[in-house]
């Protein structure tokens, strides 16, 4: 079945308020999770036209790239290590306004100037995270992190 986002123009408030009931949609029912990640990679990335979204998904001891959207990326992060091993270690989403300025910042991609990382938890354990980068500093801030943790609870 083929599905089409109405992406729109406006505020991020307002982008989000018209693209969070276009991803419940694409989600409800489906029960993949690979699916899942998937659309709401593409939708995000579709929508805000960022560098690069997706997913790592936790498994044994490191975050194991999954489903993502954008260049090529780090395929194994360290639990601790870089923005996405720090927000998965802390269980807590991350904003980083200025990557060079981030202590072990791992460089996946010289473009990436700014990144927001959320977990995604399932009984209270972390099992993944959503991580986002832009070439832009400064480009996250609570209003996505707001959204941004509202969509990974679905999952």
């Amino acid at each position: 079945m083929a599905e089409d986002l109405s992406i729109i123009q406006g505020s991020k408030t307002a982008q989000y308020t018209s693209l969070l009931p276009q991803i419940k949609a694409l989600i409800t029912g489906e029960p993949d999770e690979t699916a899942n990640l998937a659309n709401i990679a593409a939708a995000l990335k579709e929508q805000f036209n960022w560098l690069w979204v997706g997913f790592y998904l936790v498994k044994q001891d490191e975050l194991v790239l999954g489903p993502f959207q954008g260049p090529v990326a780090c395929t194994r992060i360290r639990k601790g290590r870089g923005v996405c091993g720090t927000a998965w270690a802390n269980a807590a989403t991350l904003i980083v306004p200025d990557v060079e300025a981030f202590p072990g910042h791992i460089a996946c991609s010289s473009q990436s100037r700014s990144e927001i990382v959320v977990p995604l938890k399932r009984n209270g354990e972390v099992v993944g995270v959503l991580d986002v980068d832009s070439i832009s500093l400064n480009e996250f801030d609570e209003t996505d992190q707001r959204f941004l943790e509202e969509i990974v609870s679905w999952l």
